[in-house]
This record gives structure tokens, sequence and C-alpha cells, in this order.
């Protein structure tokens, strides 16, 4: 049986910061137009956690069963290393999905967006589909594409909606923004990973690219959100701030492109996440400010 670090670590805290940082942003939106709503934000902060948490345990369950993960450099994983049975780590996943749902329920009740509902259900069927199901898209490298969407767009554009009820130019480019961090930081664990997804049939995007073209995709990832800040200035001059993280980006670029693998990979992704969640800070607080 799992210990409790043992779940904690399961549950891959390092990704967090890919839920947290739309919201901030989406919330900062919302307040440059004078309509942010903190118990709104907290909702869909839970909302956003939760789903991260179960999309994490998820893929632990799927890409156990299907011995993926048998080979991994990386954060613990349950269901392979056989600290939890399969069975519990996809009742935690779901558990999670649940407690999305309830966050979900409050926050469109408050919105009176009552159509939002089957946007949940989409966020839930994307992040089971992932590595899930015959034909998870995860495996074709279609995950960027899925996490773009969903940990970008949907996330910060629902959080500005649910409480301004429109959504802002600001909004849209702070979104496409924080997609592309998250992208980012799939890339990078995608990165680590080639030399094992490539022997067990997972063609995630970093593998169809190749390290190369996949290095420079990641570069590319954190260094257009820094210029999408500049643009966010033309509607409030503060968020130039977000200016101060051209220096980190370059930092976690620089050990990408100087050819950094396996393990040493691992704390380009921790970096990768805190970035994201300054970057959600950051402009967050340019917009409101």
């Amino acid at each position: 049986m799992a210990t409790l670090s043992e779940w904690i670590a399961g549950s891959r805290p390092r990704t967090l910061p890919a839920a947290a940082a739309p919201v901030l942003v989406g919330t900062g939106a919302a307040a440059q137009i004078g309509e942010a709503h903190l118990g709104r934000a907290l909702l869909a902060a839970g909302v956003a956690l939760a789903l991260q948490v179960g999309v994490n345990f998820a893929n632990d369950y799927s890409d156990g069963i299907r011995g993926t993960d048998a080979e991994r450099v990386g954060p613990m994983r349950l269901t392979a290393s056989a600290a939890a049975s399969p069975r519990a780590v996809k009742t935690a996943a779901f558990a999670a999905f649940g407690v999305a749902g309830v966050f979900g329920l409050g926050l469109v009740a408050l919105s009176g967006q009552w159509w939002l509902l089957a946007i949940g259900v989409l966020c839930v069927l994307a992040a089971w589909f992932y590595t899930g199901g015959r034909k998870p898209y995860g495996y074709l490298g279609l995950g960027e594409v899925g996490v773009f969407v969903f940990f970008g767009l949907v996330a910060v554009l629902g959080t500005t909606y649910t409480q301004a009820d429109r959504i802002t130019w600001p909004a849209v480019v702070g979104a496409v923004a924080v997609g592309l961090i998250a992208c980012a930081l799939l890339m990078v664990n995608n990165l680590r990973d080639v030399p094992t997804d490539s022997l067990v049939g997972k063609r995630t995007l970093a593998v169809r690219l190749g390290e190369r073209r996949a290095r420079r995709a990641y570069v590319l990832m954190v260094s257009l959100p820094v210029l999408l800040g500049l643009v966010c200035a033309l509607a409030n001059p503060w968020a130039l701030i977000v200016t101060v993280l051209a220096l980190p980006a370059v930092l976690l670029s620089t050990t990408v492109l100087l050819g950094a693998r396996g393990r040493a990979l691992v704390p380009v992704l921790a970096g990768t996440g805190m970035f994201e969640l300054g970057y959600g800070v950051l402009l967050g607080l340019g917009l409101a400010l």
C-alpha cells in the first residue's frame, strides 16, 4: 500500500502551476475591466487544481497498465512501481474529477452560465483520453494540442468569462501565452522520456519532432509568452512586469539547447513549472493594477 508521501509524489505536484497560472491570468483580465470576483476565482482554482491532479493519476493508471512507465526517469509512478494497485489509482483519478465537478457546479451556479457544464465534461474526457482508451491522443503526438486548448484557452477564458460575463482581448492573448508555457511543461517532460517512449511506441510530439527540433520548440514555447506580455501592455502598461521573466526563459532555454538529458531535465521541468506560475502571478497582477 502506498504511503501518503508516495501518493503526493504520484500526484506530480510540480505540474500544479499549470493549473494555477491560467486562473491568475483570467482573474487579472477580469479585474482589468473591474469585474473580478474572489469567490469565483477560488472556485475556478479548485476546478483547475483538481483536474490537474485527476489527469496526473489518470496518466499514471493508463501508462502503468500499458507498461509505458516500466522504465522511466522522473516523478514516482504509483501503478508501474506497484506501490498502489491500478484500481486504487484509477479511483483516485475519478475522485479528483469528482472534486473538480463539485467546484465546477458551484462556479456555474454563481455565474448562471449552465452551458459551461458541457465544457466541464469535455475537460474530463480530454483528461482521461490523453493516455486512456484504445487510441489515446497523447500517444499520437497531440498532447500539446490538448494542453494548449484546455490548460490555456479554456482555463483562462473560462475564468474570465465566469467573472465578467464576457471575454476581452487581453484575456485571449494571456490564454495563448499560458497555453504555450503549459505546452513547454509537457514538451520538456516528454523530451526527458524520448528514449523510453520511442521503445514502447508512445509517439509524443517530442518523439515525432526528434530531440533537436523538440528542444527548439521548447525555446519558442517559453520565449513567445514574454513577447505576448508586451502586447498585453497595450491594455495596461503594468503588464510590462512580465519582462522580468526574460532571464529565467533564457536560462531554461540554454539548459535545454545545450543537450541536457534524462535526470538533468528534471530541474528544467520544475523550473518551467515555476516559470508558468510566475508568469500567471505577474501577468495577472499587471492586468489587474
